[in-house]
């Protein structure tokens, strides 16, 4: 595969100028980090495909290293070969460029190859790569070895949300880590946070990586706003529930309350109704833990943009202190967090941390708390290009801009993200009625 032009320098970071032993370095740690994902997982539980959206961890292990031998080895491997040519078509995920793909809500019924068939082509893989980056490395080829890398961590992301997903589905309540984080700790008093708007730089700027989506920086307008100083907790969740948030549809969208009639959804993704449903003391949800009572202190997560804009018009409608709640728009986001990035993301809830699941902060400082980490907050904002957005030239040019349509962004990483993946910059986007990622809710308003 030949690219039309070579990835943009935000995708070549000066670290990789030096020593290629830094670049070898962190393709081992990415890939060994994988590998340890699904170490507590049998060759069963990797195999199956729990829904369309959802894919089996065998395809995840299997696609991750389709990257870099799809993409990177057969281009600057001397008397390159694939292990087997058939998975060129069997493990594509929707590069056209590439060539054909198998259908994506068939993933889990590809049995062979086995589980140790796709380990022993991942261990190939990676000993290939360690020789070609142990000789000389052009920039492209850092270019597309860092770009894979950022994509083996998105699908980390990914192969932890499928598989709760996945686990959810067994009467059995399945545990992927059987140690529950948890403790009694009261998140800090909800307020708001002031911030004054006017001309603001959104995306990247700089030396680090960053997706084609996040250029270029550029200058937006903003009128003066507000943000919650926390996210919203499954406790106020309930709340919402018990006020009937869920059965009126007046803080509903048309097509949200049309989607929740049509999936008859009562509560967010995972809980279980243990009894009558009038309180959060009445329901658990299921983790990666296992089955657990709600805490009323953890941040809410596994909510779709229906849900959160729904619970945003309840609250200000029902709470005088939140008159005029909203969802943020991804420019307000990005403005209040991009200048504390570096001490939000140090104290931040993410893969990391190994609680596998959003966690209360109990701060008295008054600051904004919970911003990377925890959970993916739904906004306001469209998925789109930015002005003067270009995509990547090639296959990789297929990575974002061609899903700019019916999409929604989400902002802040979550406690499923690699720590050093997330950004304030970052995109991610989803339809408006996904849940199995762990997205949830910051409010916002206007300042008069």
């Amino acid at each position: 595969m030949q690219l039309t032009r070579p990835l943009p320098a935000a995708g070549r970071p000066s670290a990789f100028a030096g020593p290629r032993s830094g670049l070898a370095a962190e393709f081992d740690a990415v890939r060994h980090r994988t590998r340890q994902l699904a170490e507590p997982l049998s060759a069963e539980d990797c195999q199956v495909q729990s829904m369309p959206d959802a894919s089996p961890v065998k395809w995840h292990l299997a696609h991750v290293t389709w990257f870099f031998e799809t993409l990177v080895l057969e281009r600057f491997e001397p008397g390159f070969r694939p292990f087997h040519p058939a998975y060129r078509v069997l493990f594509n995920s929707y590069y056209n460029a590439v060539g054909a793909k198998h259908p994506r809500p068939q993933r889990g019924q590809i049995t062979r190859p086995s589980l140790a068939e796709v380990l022993a082509w991942r261990a190939q893989v990676d000993e290939r790569m360690g020789a070609l980056l142990a000789g000389k490395v052009t920039p492209e080829m850092a270019s597309l070895v860092l770009l894979g890398l950022q994509h083996e961590q998105q699908h980390q992301e990914l192969l932890l949300t499928d598989v709760k997903h996945l686990l959810s589905c067994n009467p059995l309540h399945p545990v992927y880590r059987a140690t529950w984080p948890l403790a009694a700790v009261a998140p800090a008093p909800a307020s708001w946070l002031p911030y004054p708007g006017g001309e603001v730089a959104i995306g990247h700027a700089g030396d680090g990586f960053a997706f084609d989506n996040e250029l270029p920086q550029h200058a937006q307008l903003l009128a003066p706003y507000a943000l919650g100083n926390r996210l919203v907790t499954h406790g106020e969740w309930a709340d919402f529930m018990a006020d009937g948030g869920y059965r009126d549809p007046r803080w509903w969208l048309a097509a949200g309350w049309d989607w929740r009639c049509a999936q008859a959804v009562e509560a967010p993704l995972y809980w279980q109704r243990s009894g009558d449903g009038a309180s959060g003391d009445d329901w658990h949800s299921f983790t990666l833990h296992g089955l657990v009572p709600i805490d009323r202190h953890t941040p809410i997560t596994h909510v779709s943009y229906y849900e959160a804009d729904a619970f945003a018009r309840w609250k200000s409608a029902a709470d005088p202190a939140f008159a005029g709640a909203r969802l943020p728009t991804e420019a307000e986001w990005e403005a209040a967090v991009a200048p504390q990035a570096a001490a939000l993301a140090a104290c931040g809830n993410f893969v990391e941390s190994g609680a596998l699941h959003p966690m209360p902060v109990a701060r008295s400082d008054g600051g904004l708390v919970q911003a990377l980490g925890d959970v993916w907050e739904w906004t306001a904002s469209s998925y789109s290009p930015y002005p003067g957005y270009r995509p990547w030239g090639g296959a990789v040019g297929e990575y974002n801009g061609k899903f700019m349509v019916n999409q929604t962004v989400l902002r802040g990483g979550s406690c499923a993200t690699p720590v050093s993946h997330i950004r304030a910059s970052y995109r991610n986007f989803f339809p408006t009625d996904a849940r199995w990622q762990f997205s949830g809710v910051r409010l916002a308003r206007d300042l008069a």
